[in-house]
């Protein structure tokens, strides 16, 4: 009979296996489990693992996989469940991957099952430079999309997660890029928990999330991979969280070369293993063993992150065999395959923003569009399609490839028009010398598609060495280089024009918003992204996606970049009118709100408030729509939010289709947090309101729809409710 090792006894539970494992392993065969390249074990036949995984938006850095919508674009669908789905197919696809290239000994990086995302960081500021991996500047939906997209790559078996999700960066972690290792986010406890800590909160404790990525910078003081405040206090004893943290990228690094809180690396490692922080992404975690005989850490703090990681291999079925977990009999043909592209190709169609629409000028008629001129630096780029985080696709589709194949019989032009942010490409070019070629075609079509924006090479993360202004971050919001001269004399030719922005984040489109007939925000939508905007714009199908941030109408009203403070920040706290405000889009159809239910006016601090509305497809095209839950507290004791999302649901109707639809607002919903900190529910005046949009006049008055409003006071005591 075969003497089978406790860790590898399957009738036992992981924690068992676990503790077993471990016991098994020296100081130092511990101390090299902690780093993302740990090494094997051979003598208890652990192989090398690299935890070093990406999947912002698809499978990244390991081949080919299916290219979804960044992130951002992931967000602006305001669905749920398209999350977990797209999630599911990541997880999916790196599954097989995993498998096969361990079947060929390939272990190295981007090989494994531990997925470094989401990034559920609040974008509070348009001129973050990573913002575009985010879910937008909203805590509720950040949070909502989070815990979705974390069901879809840990999966639904009771024993195994199909991948290890990892929600970053832990926390108050926006900018600015260039002093991230350096830089000291000075934060309140009302803005902490109000602001930055909640989407956190709810992969913890609703998403279960098997992984926490601290950030380069420091909070109030402590770095966030080695702080007491987040990662003791709050992760592990406020929330309970039971998976293991990892720093970022050579995070450690910066206690003592940027922060300056520890004078030698193996300082700076027990600084972070003292803390919680289970693995080091990097190298400061080979001074452990330096950091044990010196007296710094002790065996038994290691050993606790060691159980922590090991627990996290064996859920993923790392020490079992193949046939006993569920997920590793995935075929490698799965990868890259038909339904999952035309999962892709829905994804971006739902991701895509109407923000302007006069006079319904879109979507056009093919049968009449004879000629069209698509122009800019992102018509045919690929660059426009992928964001950062990104995998490889096996075939992108441009705006160009994708209005060329929607109109075969049409006359197509092309014209870059120029550069996306030089103002030349040569030295030895006129400063505008592609304009002149633009409103020839212009001229000679019946209408202009316009593509200008951004790319992950100008906005984007510190270290990308194609980066061009400020590190990654934006310095403004408008358009770079002569995209701006372009599409004013493209207008002079008197022929429509579509705009068709591709970017990762808010600019300031006033002129195009002023003078153009139709404006889309079309984020960097994947590798599948031209095919849909052509779709969008040929009308197969009515856009129903809505901003996850503020269109600001100038850089010039935010507060300073450095400053944390909530003040005059996102659609919560700004004090100006938006260009386009959060929660914003347009349809190809209308649609009508009417109230169901009475409500009583008088709830108590402990009740549900449940409300019944319906809601009717009144055009003529089948569409789906946003619905939108914001609430208003009228007689706060301290400042609140102007709104706060507090609820969506996307559903679809056909043409005069109504459907009565149901929502719980909860005690929890109407709650704020005080300057302490602390989460209440007060009795007081509020307002509820449901719609396709948020109740502030701008948006009212681009979408003509109507806006429920209830109207309900809470009668009781002032509850602390548990964070």
């Amino acid at each position: 009979m075969v003497n089978v090792p406790k860790y590898k006894d399957t009738s036992l539970s992981f924690e068992e296996r676990v503790n077993d494992l471990v016991a098994q392993m020296s100081l130092k065969e511990k101390a090299a489990q902690l780093i993302h390249k740990s090494c094997a074990i051979p003598r208890l036949g652990i192989p090398s693992y690299n935890w070093w995984n990406e999947s912002l938006h698809g499978v990244a850095r390991a081949g080919v996989s299916t290219m979804f919508p960044q992130a951002i674009g992931l967000a602006a669908t305001f669905d749920t469940e398209l999350l977990e789905e797209v999630g599911d197919v990541i997880a999916t696809e790196g599954r097989a991957k995993h498998h096969e290239f361990a079947r060929k000994n390939d272990r190295g990086i981007y090989k494994g099952l531990t997925f470094w995302a989401p990034n559920i960081n609040i974008f509070r500021d348009p001129r973050w430079g990573r913002g575009h991996e985010t879910y937008g500047e909203d805590p509720y939906l950040s949070g909502k999309l989070g815990v979705a997209y974390i069901n879809g790559i840990q999966g639904n078996d009771p024993k195994y997660l199909k991948a290890a999700a990892c929600a970053k960066h832990f926390a108050v972690h926006s900018g600015p890029e260039e002093l991230r290792h350096e830089f000291n986010a000075q934060v309140n406890k009302k803005d902490l928990y109000e602001t930055y800590l909640p989407a956190f909160r709810d992969a913890v404790k609703d998403g279960n999330v098997e992984a926490i990525m601290g950030a380069y910078n420091a909070v109030n003081g402590e770095p966030c991979c080695g702080s007491e405040t987040l990662l003791e206090q709050i992760l592990r004893q406020e929330w309970e969280f039971q998976g293991h943290v990892v720093s970022d990228c050579w995070a450690v690094v910066d206690f003592h070369e940027g922060h300056r809180v520890t004078s030698t690396k193996q300082e700076s490692a027990a600084l972070a293993i003292n803390n919680g922080c289970d693995l080091n992404c990097g190298s400061m975690y080979k001074y452990l063993v330096r950091g044990v005989e010196e007296g710094l850490i002790s065996e038994e703090t290691i050993d606790t992150s060691v159980k922590r990681l090991m627990m996290t291999r064996m859920k993923l079925g790392m020490f079992d065999e193949e046939s006993n977990v569920p997920y590793a009999n995935i075929l490698f043909e799965v990868n890259d395959s038909k339904e999952h592209n035309e999962l892709a190709l829905e994804t971006a169609k739902k991701s895509l923003v109407l923000l302007k629409n006069k006079d319904n000028f879109l979507p056009l008629n093919k049968e009449k569009t004879k000629s069209i001129a698509v122009i800019g630096p992102n018509a045919n780029s690929r660059e426009a399609l992928i964001g950062n985080y990104e995998g490889t696709a096996s075939q992108y589709i441009t705006v160009l490839d994708g209005i060329r194949s929607a109109l075969p019989d049409s006359r197509i032009y092309y014209a870059e028009g120029c550069e996306l942010y030089n103002k030349k490409q040569s030295a030895l070019d006129h400063p505008e010398d592609r304009i002149s070629e633009a409103i020839s075609i212009a001229e000679r079509s019946d209408v202009v598609v316009l593509c200008l924006g951004l790319d992950a090479t100008i906005e984007g993360e510190e270290m990308h060495e194609s980066n061009t202004f400020g590190s990654g971050d934006k310095p403004t919001l408008e358009l770079p280089g002569l995209q701006r001269d372009l599409m004013k004399k493209l207008h002079e030719t008197g022929k429509p024009i579509v705009l068709v922005n591709l970017s990762g984040s808010a600019i300031a489109l006033n002129w195009a918003d002023e003078h153009l007939p139709a404006v889309v925000q079309a984020w960097y939508p994947g590798a599948q992204g031209g095919k849909a905007i052509a779709s969008l714009i040929f009308g197969e199908y009515s856009p129903s996606a809505r901003l996850p941030v503020t269109f600001y109408k100038s850089s010039e009203e935010l507060p300073d970049f450095h400053d944390y403070s909530m003040k005059n920040r996102t659609y919560r706290y700004m004090e100006n009118e938006a260009l386009y405000s959060f929660g914003y889009g347009l349809s190809y159809t209308s649609f009508i709100y009417k109230p169901v239910n009475q409500l009583d006016h008088s709830f108590s601090t402990s009740e549900n408030i449940n409300i019944q509305l319906s809601i009717q497809n009144t055009g003529e095209m089948e569409a789906e729509e946003a619905i939108q839950i914001y609430v208003r507290n009228i007689e706060a004791s301290v400042r609140v939010p102007n709104l706060e999302l507090k609820g969506f649901k996307k559903i679809k109707l056909k043409p005069k289709e109504e459907k009565v639809i149901e929502f719980t607002v909860t005690p929890r919903d109407l709650s704020l947090i005080t300057e302490e900190g602390i989460r209440v529910i007060e009795p007081g005046h509020y307002q509820i309101f449901i719609g396709g949009s948020q109740p502030d006049k701008r948006s009212v008055h681009l979408t003509d729809s109507n806006i429920l409003t209830y109207e309900v006071n809470i009668t009781g005591e002032r509850n602390v409710l548990s964070y």
